[in-house]
């Protein structure tokens, strides 16, 4: 108690230093490129979605603290390649709907149905980074019907080694305090910490992350998922997924260690295994050329064999 007492009089005393005003609206991604984005109400939730291109539908799930930024890299390519691409905002995050409660595993899972039908997609590819390969994962357990592929891109569900900020937000004192300290350095420390080259991470980057950051109610919304998600859900489940899964991991995630992703494909019916040396843990943004070229032979081709790079497959 007394920690918490001393980590909230720290950072209450560093807040009027960390609160740069967000870019304004016309500037947010994606601004300057073709894609469009709108809303769809999905349990009357407002969810920011982006829909592009025409053919076997593929669902891009960003993950925790992200937004559909996360694969700006990855809609186009993956349209021009014959796919109809949809990429959202999940609830809590980006500018999505941001309620103060409704975070659960299995809300995730329904919010992610709920929107495929209101789309009129019957089955799809999910690909799901970190906290948003687990809702993927989840899915897959709940309706394999509808889940015509898996993609685990650095994925949780299985424990996450937490920065100190994310545990601290956790806290009942001092999570609201967290909350408010959170500005574009800490943004900025945190995408550098997440990348396996810390360089890669440029100003615009920590711009269009820390934005959504500042919409109202999103502090409350964070705190809300790092209390009602769990994600450890998914252990010792893995073996109940039909779906063909392809995991793709970055050797260098400090975040959730590729060890874990080894792990996961081991207890797969049908999945592969592929490393992507140097990368961290935001491996879609970090090295999107190679993310893409392996993510597309996936969904032209099934899963790899023999994979590319250095792979583990199932035997």
């Amino acid at each position: 108690m007394r920690l918490q007492y001393a980590v909230a009089l720290t950072l209450g005393a560093g807040m009027s230093a960390c609160r740069a005003a967000p870019i304004p609206a016309w500037q947010r991604y994606p601004a300057g490129t073709p894609l469009i984005p709108r809303y769809v109400s999905v349990d009357s939730h407002p969810i920011r979605i982006i829909e592009t291109g025409h053919g076997p539908a593929v669902v891009l799930i960003h993950g925790l603290g992200a937004s559909l930024y996360s694969w700006r890299y990855s809609m186009l390519p993956l349209a021009e390649a014959g796919f109809r691409v949809i990429a959202f905002d999940d609830l809590g995050f980006g500018f999505s709907d941001k309620p103060a409660h409704g975070y659960s595993n299995d809300a995730y899972v329904k919010l992610l149905f709920g929107l495929m039908d209101s789309l009129g997609v019957t089955d799809a590819v999910l690909v799901g980074h970190s906290m948003g390969g687990a809702i993927a994962a989840e899915a897959a357990l709940t309706h394999a019907d509808r889940v015509s592929g898996l993609v685990l891109v650095d994925a949780a569900g299985f424990g996450v080694r937490w920065p100190f900020m994310l545990r601290a937000a956790r806290w009942p004192l001092v999570g609201a305090f967290v909350d408010r300290f959170r500005g574009r350095a800490a943004t900025a420390r945190t995408l550098r910490m997440i990348y396996g080259d810390p360089s890669r991470v440029t100003p615009q980057d920590i711009d269009q992350y820390y934005a959504p950051f500042r919409e109202p109610g999103a502090a409350r919304a964070l705190r809300g998922v790092l209390r009602e998600y769990r994600f450890d859900a998914l252990r010792g489940r893995m073996a109940s997924i039909t779906s063909p899964t392809l995991v793709m991991w970055g050797s260098a995630d400090r975040l959730i260690p590729a060890a874990i992703g080894q792990a996961v494909v081991a207890d797969l019916q049908q999945g592969a295994f592929v490393l992507f040396p140097g990368a961290g843990h935001a491996l879609p943004e970090e090295t999107p050329a190679a993310f893409n070229r392996t993510l597309l032979a996936f969904l032209r081709h099934g899963l790899p064999s023999p994979p590319q790079n250095v792979a583990l497959t199932r035997p």
